[in-house]
């Protein structure tokens, strides 16, 4: 390959686009798994309140890897946050439903975005290669450089 200056600091300019943008994805591709990994546990528990009867304990997850033990009572309704900062009471049934769409949405978009992750970082390996030739080829032909 014979590429001028100027190609090449398009390539250059081209791998530092590619690495942001994997950085973006990356970012991205870890929030839709800690948001999907928070809709599973949500939707475990909301199972396990079906499954109990009145006066059962019960350990719900609080966060950070916490759980309180909680009595069931005969009100099993849930309260469901459903985006910008709007939640509404659902019944046991229609939360558990709403969870599972919601966790389908996720795992949707994280295989979108886990596809094009792959993809920039495969074009970034492309065009790091062809700069790496030519980065070889210029040492081979100006060894003193």
């Amino acid at each position: 390959m014979n590429v001028n200056d100027d190609e090449l600091r398009q390539m250059l300019a081209l791998m530092e686009t590619y690495r942001n943008r994997t950085e973006a994805l990356s970012r991205q591709v870890t929030m839709l798994r800690s948001t999907l990994d928070e809709v599973n546990m949500a939707s475990q528990s909301i199972k396990a309140l079906m499954d109990a009867d009145e006066g059962d304990d019960m350990l719900i997850p609080i966060g950070a890897s916490s759980f309180m033990t909680v009595k069931a009572t005969s009100n099993k309704n849930i309260i469901v946050g459903v985006g910008s900062g709007v939640s509404v009471e659902k019944t046991p049934e229609d939360a558990s439903k709403y969870m599972e769409a919601n966790a389908a949405e996720l795992s949707e978009a994280l295989k979108k975005t886990v596809d094009a992750l792959q993809e920039v970082q495969q074009a970034l390996s492309t065009v790091s290669e062809a700069v790496q030739i030519e980065y070889n080829t210029r040492q081979q032909l100006n060894p003193t450089q």
